[in-house]
């Protein structure tokens, strides 16, 4: 016992576990659990937002790529199609125009009747009475180049001008030539002679 007397501070419950007034307490305080609460609370909380958000961002995010590989894909199948055709430029200078070449005019082929044979032999005859005028004209018609069969007077029928018979078609165009050379216009055709030409000299031949 000390000889102070005693004050407030030596009223201290006897069954407190301080034993002095400026000594802490041997107890240890318990901890909170508010901080440890609030962090599951935020915790559960961005748990719940990761769940419900990002999917559907996710599923956001996917159409848009889908549809822009199907906007590439419509574009690169389409590019053929609408590209613009290469236009070749028109030439600055306008190419010549060829000149035109007459065409030459084909010459007839003769035919059979129109060729000239003077190989045929001639008969003359004289239906004048004016004797040697056969051998007058036959030295005409062979100095012509033709072939002279016969020369002699005329028996048949009297006859008003100067004729030349021939045979057939194919004798036409020889007929033609030696009328020509003689000066003869009229032509008949007939096989009564039995000669190809048959020069007879009528009125009017010297």
């Amino acid at each position: 016992m000390t000889n102070y007397p005693r004050d407030e501070f030596d009223r201290v419950p006897e069954n407190s576990a301080r034993h002095g007034v400026h000594r802490a307490s041997l107890e240890t305080p318990p901890r909170s659990l508010v901080p440890l609460m609030v962090f599951g609370v935020a915790a559960l909380c961005i748990g719940l937002l990761a769940f419900l958000i990002v999917p559907k961002i996710g599923n956001h995010n996917t159409p848009v790529t889908q549809q822009a590989v199907v906007h590439q894909s419509a574009t690169a199948s389409a590019s053929p199609k609408t590209a613009a055709p290469t236009t070749t430029p028109a030439p600055t200078t306008a190419p010549a125009t060829p000149k035109a070449t007459p065409t030459p005019t084909p010459k007839p082929t003769p035919t059979p009747a129109s060729v000239v044979d003077k190989t045929v032999p001639v008969a003359i005859f004289n239906a004048t009475g004016i004797g040697g005028l056969a051998a007058k004209y036959t030295g005409t018609v062979t100095a012509d180049g033709w072939t002279v069969s016969q020369a002699a007077n005329w028996s048949g029928q009297p006859q008003a001008a100067s004729v030349i018979f021939y045979d057939g078609t194919a004798q036409k165009a020889n007929a033609q030539a030696l009328g020509a050379s003689l000066g003869i216009a009229n032509l008949v055709d007939t096989a009564e002679l039995g000669v190809p030409l048959a020069v007879v000299l009528g009125p009017g031949a010297f």
